[in-house]
């Protein structure tokens, strides 16, 4: 099941709209519900709190007013690059370029 914290990538009709980090999941008043609350990585961000079952938590498709919606995961890590963790623990290690964004105006 997706946690607190995680990242994922909100698909509005069939289609990837935004992405938004779940802030809190709690069971909700009627059994195998959850209230979700998710924070819109938009500009400015958005808190919305919906109520989910656990597999649309995971990613299966749901409908929210007869339109198509789903919550894709995000891997957070490469996949497949290992590396050292602490003290001998194999973990799995993103690696990549750092760029510098340059925000001052000309």
């Amino acid at each position: 099941m997706s946690l607190e914290g995680d990242l994922v990538l909100l698909h509005y009709q069939n289609q990837p709209a935004l992405f938004a980090r779940i802030e809190g999941i709690v069971p909700d008043a009627k059994k195998d519900w959850y209230q979700v609350t998710l924070l819109l990585l938009t500009v400015p961000p958005h808190s919305v709190t919906w109520i989910l079952r656990e597999e649309y938590i995971n990613g299966a498709e749901f409908t929210m007013g007869g339109v198509p919606m789903k919550l894709a995961p995000v891997p957070m890590t490469a996949p497949g690059k290992q590396g050292k963790a602490e003290e001998g623990k194999t973990g799995t290690v993103a690696t990549g370029k750092v760029i510098p964004v340059n925000f001052r105006k000309s």
